[in-house]
């Protein structure tokens, strides 16, 4: 077997043990004589099997027994429309934090429905190469929510800090941080994220909400969006994605026999750290993310020269690290090094980074 390093921000790789064990139950799961794929999803073994999901989900990201956790489909993307229209009627308004293109995804969604939503911060005029600083003071009194992005995939930016907004809920996509690391789950209303970065294969979402936001839905919003039908169906108003949710419940069930999420955030710790310290040691390559503001998942670095760049991912991909182009949008490389990524992995790419300046001087 000759498995390549696969820095890909999303689809992304999955622990090797995950997809082992995946395999092997591939074409029969347990007693049941077919594949999950096959299954109903109102079967015993179908339903045993989110029930199982959900179950080591609250115990991996101790989620309090006040907030309903939904599986879902349509991508964190559809979530920017439910969102609003799910709590929108609060009070009629809503403020954004954007920080990178997807967190401007979600305020543009919003306003696109023509909502009262306001941006209270942004750090577009610096390129994004840090979040915002966001203090109670600056969330309108009566605003529904505020939403951010709490980690920023294309720019490699993450919130250090959990924003203080007062009474007012805090929404936050966590797609690409999404038990990484222990996170309070009860100083966010919602939290919600797509799968398909550290958690399973593409196809899958992840919504996490608090009870009492459930009532709030505008009257005539598309069901399927609706989390308090989605909550009071158990996730399966409609066919879920059923082998998605299978694949993220082995995700769970790995992290928690590692030693859970604390376990989780020092390997994460330790493998951004040694990226970010050769970044920080070296003058061949640029960190454009300020120190405060860097992501432990996702790390951008370019050499200042957009052929250079090009050439590196190219011999980079040669040398089995894959996906290390940095986003179209940005140019430069990116380093997507979420839970499934070795400490190895981390390693052979610094020795090419090391190799690669040595071999290409700059003009």
């Amino acid at each position: 077997m000759n498995r390549v390093y696969n820095f890909s921000a999303g689809p992304s790789m999955l622990p090797l043990e995950v997809l082992e064990k995946a395999a092997s139950e591939l074409v029969c799961y347990g007693e049941s004589g077919m594949s999950v794929m096959e299954m109903s999803h109102r079967s015993p073994d179908y339903e045993a099997i989110i029930n199982d999901a959900e179950a080591m989900l609250r115990k991996l990201m101790n989620i309090p027994d006040n907030y309903k956790v939904l599986f879902l489909q349509g991508g964190a993307s559809t979530q920017f429309a439910a969102v609003p229209m799910n709590l929108i009627k609060r009070t009629g308004k809503a403020d954004y934090v954007v920080s990178g293109q997807f967190s401007g995804k979600a305020f543009k969604e919003a306003q696109k429905l023509g909502y009262d939503v306001k941006c209270i911060a942004t750090t577009k005029e610096d390129n994004f190469d840090h979040v915002p600083t966001v203090t109670k003071d600056m969330v309108r009194p009566d605003a529904a929510y505020v939403h951010v992005c709490f980690n920023n995939t294309i720019y490699g930016t993450k919130y250090g800090y959990i924003p203080d907004t007062g009474d007012i809920p805090l929404v936050a996509d966590m797609s690409s941080c999404i038990i990484s690391e222990p996170v309070d789950v009860s100083r966010f209303g919602v939290i919600y994220a797509g799968a398909q970065k550290n958690m399973a294969p593409a196809g899958l979402t992840l919504v996490i909400v608090r009870e009492d936001l459930l009532d709030y839905a505008e009257e005539k919003m598309p069901t399927m969006l609706e989390w308090k039908t989605m909550a009071e169906n158990g996730s399966m108003y409609n066919t879920p994605p059923c082998y998605t949710i299978y694949m993220a419940k082995l995700v769970y069930e790995w992290i928690l026999s590692i030693g859970g999420l604390d376990e989780m955030k020092k390997r994460n710790e330790a493998k951004a750290a040694l990226l970010y310290d050769y970044l920080d040691n070296q003058d061949y390559y640029i960190a454009p993310v300020k120190e405060g503001s860097r992501s432990m998942m996702n790390v951008t670095f370019v050499t200042g020269d957009a052929d250079l760049d090009k050439k590196f991912a190219s011999e980079a991909a040669k040398a089995g690290l894959k996906n290390l182009k940095g986003h179209r949008s940005v140019g430069g490389m990116r380093a997507s090094i979420y839970n499934a990524m070795p400490y190895a992995g981390v390693e052979a790419l610094v020795n090419f980074m090391k190799k690669f300046a040595e071999e290409n001087p700059k003009k």
